[in-house]
């Protein structure tokens, strides 16, 4: 399925807005951008094909029925390797800047040690990016002309779906490596950080469909859910984040970063998926504003 037309938006984003009726859910698609800017391929060691090793390829295309099911979608156009969204605004690695950092700087987060800060050191596959040091006017530039547009829409998303239903669902759309069930592997990974930034129930409903599918699923091993996850759920004030990772051997050479058969396939099990989550979550959302929810 094709997107529809985008709204127009700035660079760091493009915002498809919901079609049909509107119910209380967003997605979000942080790390399918692939627009590189022309300075970073030139500071880069890498060539642009393994820089995309860190992207989330055609996530955004995958998860496209959203909108005509009554859900907005959100996708970044920045790549993830060289600004994240999905980390705190301000997690860098001092090794990577010619002067000192901030002291207000996070530099001693499990991803920045892991290379993978809001400006990566490496890309997921282990390589370095960078042939040079960069300066912190260079994060400064990501982080407030990228990372916070990108999350003011999607605040604003959030927001306006809580104000019209008292509730929403926020499905935060990634890609992990493997093979898929293939090869005997895992196929979706969902992450509500065990239950604290999502209810249940929803989670249930997700694993639910996916495996009547023929799909195997996980809940939270290994991806729990990252800073997009465990910042915007908040159960007790309505709003649930669930993230929802699919494992790129099912629809994509990942070597040549190609779709493969397997794409048309997954897209239509993910479209019958968004389907049936639009018809079923307004009720589950709309009873968990009624009932208890995890302490956080």
């Amino acid at each position: 399925m094709d997107l529809p037309h985008p709204e127009l938006s700035k660079s760091p984003y493009r915002l498809f807005p919901a079609l049909g009726p509107r119910v209380p859910l967003v997605f979000a698609s942080p790390h399918s951008g692939s627009d590189y800017p022309d300075d970073f391929l030139q500071s880069a060691r890498l060539d642009p094909q393994r820089l995309r090793r860190s992207e989330d390829c055609f996530v955004d295309e995958l998860f496209a029925a959203a909108p005509i099911n009554g859900a907005p979608l959100l996708a970044a156009t920045f790549p993830r390797a060289w600004c994240d969204p999905n980390r705190e605004p301000w997690e860098l690695d001092p090794a990577m800047f010619e002067e000192a950092l901030p002291s207000w700087v996070n530099s001693l987060s499990p991803r920045v040690g892991a290379g993978l800060g809001t400006i990566a050191r490496i890309v997921s596959s282990g390589e370095p990016i960078y042939r040079r040091k960069l300066r912190f006017a260079e994060a400064e530039e990501r982080v407030h002309g990228f990372w916070h547009p990108y999350h003011a829409a999607l605040d604003g998303l959030i927001a306006d779906t809580h104000n019209q239903f008292g509730t929403c669902l926020l499905v935060d759309c990634h890609s992990m490596p493997g093979m898929g069930s293939a090869a005997g592997g895992i196929d979706f990974v969902l992450g509500d950080a065990h239950g604290i930034a999502c209810m249940p129930a929803i989670t249930a409903l997700f694993e639910t469909t996916l495996k009547s599918l023929g799909y195997q699923v996980r809940r939270n091993d290994p991806y729990a859910g990252g800073y997009t996850t465990r910042h915007y759920g908040r159960p007790r004030r309505g709003v649930h984040a669930l993230q929802v990772e699919v494992a790129r051997g099912l629809y994509m050479d990942e070597l040549r970063i190609l779709k493969s058969d397997g794409f048309a396939r997954l897209a239509a099990d993910l479209t019958q998926t968004i389907e049936t989550v639009a018809r079923d979550i307004p009720a589950l959302l709309i009873d968990s504003t009624t009932s208890p929810a995890p302490r956080r």
